[in-house]
């Protein structure tokens, strides 16, 4: 539902084509989602199917026709009782790079510790991209502040791990039991 909350949102700022409305994911919510053009144009149909959105052809100058998308009642309807449900709830997060952490224990500790060093370097590349992108005013600053916030506790934990292994010559072994 993050995803169908996402795209009833900003079309309710503004109506958009499909291609405008993931352009404009891709450019400035890449940090926080990872809605690709596919399956966006398949959620803006099935939302259609729904009733939650309308679209009309249009056509601008010489370009080809686009198919332009609004909420309906009905879909602004959904969009509301999804975000406070959302506002409301937690959920957990699954770290997908930590399963590779689980068998850290069988690389060389020289080895262990210049990989976390490479993806140290892809982490605070990140943090600096996100740093840098222009201010955001009002709610959306706080997804960039959330992902900087997040990336520098991140970075933290990551050094003090590097640091152990480091200081240990080893990843881990019973004795650290």
């Amino acid at each position: 539902m993050n995803d169908e909350l996402l795209l009833l949102g900003l079309l309710r700022r503004e109506e958009m084509h499909g291609y405008q409305l993931v352009e404009f994911i891709e450019r400035n919510l890449s940090a926080c989602t990872g809605l690709k053009k596919s399956k966006a144009y398949f959620l803006l149909e099935k939302m259609a199917s729904a009733g939650w959105v309308v679209s009309d052809e249009r056509r601008s100058g010489k370009r080809p026709t686009r198919r332009v998308y609004r909420p309906t009642e009905q879909g602004l309807q959904v969009f509301w009782k999804m975000l406070r449900k959302q506002c409301a709830q937690f959920t957990p997060t699954y770290f997908q790079d930590d399963i590779s952490l689980l068998f850290l224990d069988e690389l060389p500790a020289e080895e262990a510790v210049e990989l976390l060093k490479q993806r140290r370097g892809a982490m605070e590349e990140l943090r600096e991209r996100m740093l840098n992108a222009p201010p955001h005013s009002g709610a959306s600053g706080w997804l960039v502040e959330h992902q900087v916030r997040y990336l520098s506790a991140e970075l933290n934990w990551l050094d003090e791990i590097i640091q152990r292994v480091e200081e240990k010559g080893r990843v881990w072994n019973k004795s650290d039991e």
